[in-house]
């Protein structure tokens, strides 16, 4: 069995202009980075303005291994596959972080037959979207910090300033540092600080939930940089930098167009992780997918309880997207670790937000027949309607009979909505994803959690969404806990904080860490390049 960089590298790409022409895009309409990478300018948009949006549908999936259960690989191959239909298809996902791609779970283009392409260029750095997210991101923290040092008004307090700094790396490390060194202050005001990784930075969330440069620049001044002696909020606009924060972005802003194993148009644009960010790819990529094709098949990160819930309460919310279907993805590996349980109460998720469902029993190549038939038949014995698929091998191919249920789900009419409004407590929005989406029988908050919330409501910020920082392996915020738990359970919040510029309430949840860390044997040790620069060992 090929592995799947062997598999991008024995293929031959369109060009870039061919891939764009497919979608009705002219080649005055699109910036070529190379032969097959192209960014699409936001200015598009204004030919297509009136253009009615094509069908959303979202690829999700039930509580993950480890090693995940190939959302992205299914998100690909039913694009193929509706196209293999005759549907004009798009697909919209994030862009990979590099923190994954050299940790344990690898890169995050797809598998095999049902990956996007160039593999290592998008794997890697791509456009350098994400190195422009670190830059902007890294140049407030600078900024912030030279305001400290010269004791310039507002006076910041320095064991108030909350905006850290970030890296596309997993580094732990660097979550806890010390600013300012030696040499009597020369080097700046000594404080405590940290980094977090790239994927959850605020500047990222602003990338992927504006709808141009300029709400870009608008959501940067916004941003909270910390606090004052009188515990006053210091915002980004006070210290300076806005401008030239979105001129680092000017490029980024635009979505990324490439092309899957069988030359599918793919938009490849943003990265925030959903156990610690909203998880989703940018709205300025999905409504220019929505007005050049019929259906856009989307995904959202890890498990229905994170990616999916975000998805809808933040990202369907701020971009005004009612999603017509969701494909949920089940693995034989991660039924054994899980359990039915754990799949019922995604699919009773999905039914409280009124998006009609499938199951996509998604194989692997050491799957047994006779496994993939017992799990998609208990499957269907909790009401679902489900698919056995096999993208990774055959392509579109393996999914034919999944794209036709979905295009089927998506000619009904779906009831899609809220779990909760935004005039609620934010305590009270806590609860209801806890209760709603978990499963849990209430949430215990630290004195410091609701302190947090109280001073983020007094501060006007009540009316956000919230945005659960919670570990991806457990519907618990215990990530030993897999499955559903038999006995009541309660989501623990240690605290909270506002993204004033990103629009929305973090709030923390067990042990989350927002740099995360490798493992013991990172996948960067397999990771090559020969004298000719063919790089191997990338999965």
């Amino acid at each position: 069995m090929k592995t799947d960089i062997e598999i991008a590298q024995s293929c031959e790409l369109k060009p870039i202009a061919e891939v764009a022409s497919s979608l009705g895009l002219s080649e005055d309409e699109i910036v070529p980075y190379g032969r097959h990478i192209a960014k699409v300018p936001l200015s598009v948009m204004g030919r297509l303005a009136d253009v009615p949006p094509g069908r959303l549908v979202l690829v999700t999936a039930m509580s993950p291994t480890p090693m995940g259960e190939g959302k992205t690989t299914t998100t690909i191959g039913l694009g193929q596959a509706l196209w293999r239909l005759g549907r004009r298809a798009v697909m919209a996902i994030r862009e990979p972080s590099l923190g994954p791609c050299m940790g344990v779970k690898g890169g995050a283009a797809g598998g095999g037959y049902s990956q996007v392409l160039p593999m290592e260029d998008i794997n890697l750095h791509f456009t350098g979207d994400l190195h422009a997210v670190t830059s902007a991101h890294n140049l407030l923290a600078a900024v912030t910090d030279n305001h400290l040092h010269h004791r310039l008004a507002p006076q910041l307090n320095p064991r108030h300033v909350v905006w850290k700094r970030v890296m596309d790396m997993n580094d732990r490390c660097l979550r806890s540092i010390i600013l300012g060194l030696e040499d009597r202050g020369l080097n700046g005001v000594m404080r405590e600080d940290g980094f977090e990784i790239t994927a959850a930075s605020e500047i990222m969330a602003v990338l992927c939930l504006s709808k141009d440069l300029r709400e870009v620049k608008e959501r940067i001044e916004n941003i909270i940089v910390g606090y004052d002696y009188l515990k006053k909020p210091v915002f980004a606009r006070d210290i300076g930098g806005a401008g030239a924060m979105a001129a680092l972005l000017k490029h980024a802003i635009n979505p990324n167009l490439v092309q899957s194993v069988e030359g599918v148009p793919v938009f490849v644009h943003g990265g925030p992780f959903a156990n610690i960010a909203h998880g989703c790819n940018s709205l300025v990529a999905t409504n220019l997918a929505l007005r050049l094709a019929d259906y856009v098949v989307t995904e959202a990160g890890f498990g229905v309880d994170l990616g999916a819930e975000k998805f809808f309460h933040i990202k369907c919310r701020t971009g005004g997207l009612t999603p017509s279907a969701a494909v949920m993805v089940v693995t034989v590996r991660a039924y054994r670790l899980h359990g039915m349980e754990n799949i019922r109460k995604h699919l009773d998720t999905l039914d409280r937000f009124g998006v009609p469902s499938v199951i996509s029993v998604n194989r692997f190549a050491s799957d047994k027949e006779g496994d993939l038939e017992e799990l998609a038949g208990r499957c269907r014995d909790l009401g679902a309607e489900v698919v056995v698929t096999d993208f990774r091998e055959s392509g579109g191919e393996g999914g034919l009979e999944l794209a036709q249920k979905v295009v089927d789900l998506c000619s009904r009419q779906a009831a899609f909505r809220m779990l909760y409004d935004l005039s609620m407590p934010l305590a009270d929005k806590v609860r209801t994803v806890a209760r709603e989406v978990y499963g849990a029988s209430g949430v215990e908050f630290t004195p410091q959690a609701e302190n947090d919330l109280v001073a983020i409501e007094n501060m006007g910020y009540g009316n956000l969404p919230v945005c659960i920082a919670k570990t991806q392996s457990s519907l618990t915020d215990n990530p030993k806990i897999p499955g559903f738990p038999k006995e009541p359970f309660t989501i623990k919040v240690s605290s909270a904080r506002v993204l004033s510029g990103a629009g929305f309430v973090v709030v923390y949840t067990g042990r989350i860490l927002a740099m995360p860390g490798l493992p013991r044997v990172p996948a960067a040790l397999a990771i090559d390049v020969d004298e000719n620069g063919t790089i191997s060992g990338l999965f």
